[in-house]
């Protein structure tokens, strides 16, 4: 399996469109999620271990439904995004025993879920940037499609990612998330493109590979360390 964006690969058919994923795809986060957490927990005189509340936050992501709200009207999205993720960050802090060093967890969950929205926690791989020119070189057009929330048009933008994607496609705006065959169907239909016109490309071998073969669509899981 592919430890980088697999850019030069020759391959037919051309693909008309290539889908990448977002976090573990194009960008990682810096250090731990536990380490950022934590950090600015302590802005908030709470004092936790990193790596026990690291392990405490992935334990409450994975038991966490796929955020999707399918129903929701769009305006209610932002909010139903932010209640999924605090409902994780509450867990995570209570499931370390620090829940009630917070003298108002609402005010520090609110810095910690817009710090995500800026460059400092990511750091996008090394490889991306030259695969990403070498596609847009050769005509072929991008997409995002991703699991994540609306944060990630402004993490785009910061990040100097926003320019080389012609779509953004995210599971809370569509109701459906990967592996749903929904969300690869929503993105394809952005681009009006058949499945076999498609690759996609992801981190997830459930979600990104097992998903986009689901749907048709081949699918390049992509091995991170």
């Amino acid at each position: 399996m592919p430890s980088s964006l697999p850019s030069r690969l020759t391959l037919e058919p051309r693909p008309q469109v290539i889908f990448l994923d977002a976090v573990g795809t194009l960008f990682g986060v810096r250090g731990s999620v536990g380490e950022i957490y934590g950090s600015i927990a302590r802005s908030f005189g709470v004092a936790t271990d990193a790596a026990l509340l690291n392990q405490a936050f992935f334990q409450s992501f994975k038991a966490a439904s796929r955020m999707a709200f399918p129903g929701v009207p769009p305006a209610q999205i932002p909010q139903k995004e932010y209640a999924w993720w605090e409902s994780i960050a509450y867990q995570a802090f209570a499931q370390v025993g620090a829940i009630e060093q917070f003298t108002n967890f609402q005010e520090f969950f609110s810095v910690l879920y817009n710090y995500f929205k800026t460059a400092e926690p990511w750091f996008v791989y090394d490889e991306v940037r030259q695969a990403l020119d070498y596609w847009q070189r050769e005509g072929i057009t991008l997409g995002v499609l991703s699991n994540f929330d609306s944060r990630l048009y402004p993490v785009l933008d910061v990040l100097g990612l926003a320019d080389y994607f012609a779509s953004v496609t995210i599971s809370t705006e569509v109701g459906a998330a990967k592996p749903e065959v929904a969300v690869f169907q929503a993105a394809l239909a952005k681009h009006g493109v058949s499945a076999d016109h498609a690759w996609h490309i992801g981190d997830s071998f459930q979600e990104d590979y097992e998903g986009a073969k689901k749907a048709g669509i081949r699918a390049f899981w992509l091995k991170r360390d």
